[in-house]
């Protein structure tokens, strides 16, 4: 078979380039809409080492990591992937945003770590395309089970390449199943020199021959419908095709008069062609022998017409449709509903590591299938998450990233290079390269103060462990034993995680000690060497949120008996976003702090495992107004521990921690 060569393919000693492989455990930051007796019944299953009940995912992280650190687990156990890979443009990679209230809109412009991606994608044109695709695929093709399929979503820039190049060599030529065109738009009225386009490709591949395939059908058009003729007794019917095109002579015999053309057999046996006739399913010619095309077939027996490979009855997503979500690259939920119901059956696994909006994810779940689904972009995972919420009966599903382990990974490869021994050294080298980042001074010999910048100090937290009280307590006690050797004014804090409610708690604790402290948030894309090398990296302040509690017995208020017990309302009361990414004139037209806010959740009783979603309010197109209360009945006094966590405009989570006594 002749191979495409691109450059990257092979390594300057001639050995195929291999993807990434490096397999990390997932944390789960959040888990959605599990009730609090599933919630126990989890947590008794895993303290039991019990394997715990399946749970649908949705992962924010690069696929080079999330794919691979999949595989202990799920190679060979999903039934169906779909992926929709970013297009050879970075508007895959920026989204619109609309103040909330106002008509002020503005667009997000790629984060780091995502114009790396793209740069990583499109740097070198098709070359540094097809190697990241390769690798892409090399690892999801082990991840299909034995009946799974694939669905490749490209346009008109890339699709030949990758199927000559990438897919039949990954899965083999046999292994190609279809090349779907969809018909996403009508023609635009433009005159370019060149034929409109107005369409995408899917390419659809199977790992074996063992392949789910259920056949889908649409509605017959009035044209089609015209063949169909009423029989004796009114029913509508029409004439189908005998024969089919055959290269072997066993099916073109003789059968009651009639004989095939000479290229061409009987598509039925003979068993089956006479079973018909005794049923009268067969039309016949004036001197009774069978016609060719003369198999009766009833209108009210077909389910319509079979899907061909030609899809022009699935529109886009326009600007007035109730799917739409102002998602730049969302796909209509139709498109997936035709792809799923195919090539899968309920219960099923789904897979799609490039979410977007989530159609994916959400159409699975309508469906019946488990799924799972990831991305590089935080808006695409709260995007996913809102849509996910707004179906009725969601099953539980989990939020994860890879978290500190995919730091530690990164700290050995770029500090110690493998050598435990190094430690020390390594944990000296990191923290000048951070300091460095930043733009601050080295300050030597102090264990809990790093660096100098603009009269502040600096301390830079590790990888391994959020930023806690405690640390600052150290941090505050160490910023006056220091305060005779370098005029300070303050201390930033470096962190990568930071612990619940720790804004507000720590920046008290630090007032009351008289030292300014600043909460700066480590941007993941310091883990990218090519957005290290660009120089703008940002440590953004974390926002802060303000919320109180009230409660009453709900005895009396009128509600039903079940109501009864102690309930208790929190209410947001202020939210304070540090406006870094948002245009100034943007800026100024905030008239109220929760239009900062676009969505917010509570954890009613948190129990320092992982955020619980038990309770969730947001903005839609339809409904744009925020509700800033939500309340809650609980079964039994005690003293609880409520987590509150906001998402803002841009995708970023706030969470602020309070305890309340229910009577």
């Amino acid at each position: 078979m002749t191979e495409l060569i691109w450059d990257g393919k092979y390594d300057k000693d001639g050995r195929r380039v291999a993807p990434v492989r490096i397999a990390l455990p997932f944390q789960t930051v959040e888990t959605v809409n599990e009730s609090a007796q599933a919630r126990a019944q989890q947590y008794d299953l895993w303290q039991q080492g019990q394997p715990t009940a399946w749970r649908n995912r949705l992962i924010w992280g690069d696929k080079k990591y999330v794919l691979p650190s999949l595989l202990a687990e799920l190679a060979g156990k999903v039934n169906l992937i779909y992926i929709d890979p970013p297009f050879a443009t970075g508007a895959d990679f920026s989204f619109t945003t609309t103040l909330p209230e106002s008509d002020e809109s503005f667009t997000k412009e790629p984060s780091m770590i995502e114009q790396k991606a793209y740069r990583d994608i499109w740097g070198r044109g098709l070359d540094s395309y097809l190697q990241w695709f390769y690798e892409t695929v090399v690892v999801l093709r082990e991840l299909l089970a034995e009946d799974g399929s694939m669905y490749v979503h490209l346009d008109y820039h890339v699709s030949h390449y990758v199927k000559s190049g990438v897919l039949d060599e990954a899965f083999g030529p046999e292994a190609f199943l279809s090349e779907i065109i969809w018909q996403r738009t009508n023609a635009h009225n433009i005159t370019p020199r060149y034929y409109l386009r107005i369409h995408d490709v899917i390419l659809v591949y199977a790992k074996s021959q063992a392949y789910t395939w259920n056949t889908q059908f649409t509605q017959y058009s009035p044209e089609q419908l015209r063949r169909y003729k009423p029989d004796d007794e009114g029913r509508l019917y029409t004439g189908q095709d005998l024969t089919m095109s055959a290269s072997t002579k066993a099916r073109n015999f003789e059968w009651r008069g009639s004989r095939p053309a000479a290229n061409r057999g009987w598509a039925l046996s003979y068993e089956q062609l006479e079973r018909l006739w005794a049923e009268g399913r067969i039309l016949t010619k004036v001197d009774g022998s069978p016609r060719l095309d003369g198999m009766k077939v009833y209108l009210d027996e077909t389910e319509g017409k079979r899907v061909t490979d030609l899809w022009t009855d699935i529109s886009r997503v326009g600007n007035t449709s109730d799917e739409r979500i102002d998602y730049p690259t969302q796909k209509p939920e139709a498109l997936l509903e035709r792809i799923i119901r195919a090539s899968s059956n309920e219960g099923d696994l789904v897979l799609d590591c490039f979410c977007g909006s989530g159609t994916t994810a959400a159409v699975a779940e309508k469906l019946g299938r488990r799924w799972i689904t990831c991305d590089l972009g935080r808006f695409a995972i709260h995007t996913a998450r809102k849509r996910l919420l707004s179906i009725a009966n969601v099953k539980p599903f989990v939020v994860q990233n890879l978290g500190k382990y995919e730091r530690q990974a990164w700290q050995v490869a770029e500090f110690a290079e493998g050598d435990a021994t190094q430690a020390p050294a390594a944990q000296l080298a990191y923290r000048r390269f951070m300091l460095d980042l930043y733009r601050a001074q080295p300050l030597e010999g102090h264990t809990w103060l790093h660096g100098v910048r603009d009269g502040r100090l600096v301390h830079v937290s590790g990888v391994e462990a959020p930023v806690a009280e405690g640390d600052v307590r150290q941090i505050v006690k160490a910023f006056w034993k220091i305060t005779g050797e370098a005029a300070t004014n303050g201390v930033d804090i470096l962190g990568w995680d930071f612990a619940f409610e720790l804004n507000e708690v720590a920046r008290q604790m630090a007032a009351e000690a008289n030292v300014h402290v600043k909460f700066k948030r480590v941007p993941r894309e310091v883990l990218e060497k090519r957005a290290v090398e660009q120089g703008d990296i940002k440590f953004f302040e974390l926002a802060a949120l303000g919320a109180q509690i009230s409660q009453q017995d709900r005895e009396g208020v009128g509600g039903t008996a079940r109501d009864h017990g102690p309930h208790v309302t929190v209410t947001l009361s202020d939210f304070i976003m540090p406006p870094d990414d948002v245009p100034e004139d943007v800026r100024h037209a905030v008239k109220h702090w929760s239009q900062w806010i676009d969505y917010w959740a509570v954890d009613w009783s948190y129990q320092g495992d992982t955020f619980h979603n038990m309770a969730q309010t947001y903005r839609t197109r339809k409904d744009p107004k925020l509700q800033t209360s939500l309340s809650h009945t609980y079964a039994e006094p005690g003293v609880y521990a409520i987590v509150v966590k906001v998402i803002d405009i841009l995708g970023n989570d706030t969470t602020k921690s309070l305890k309340v006594e229910v009577r």
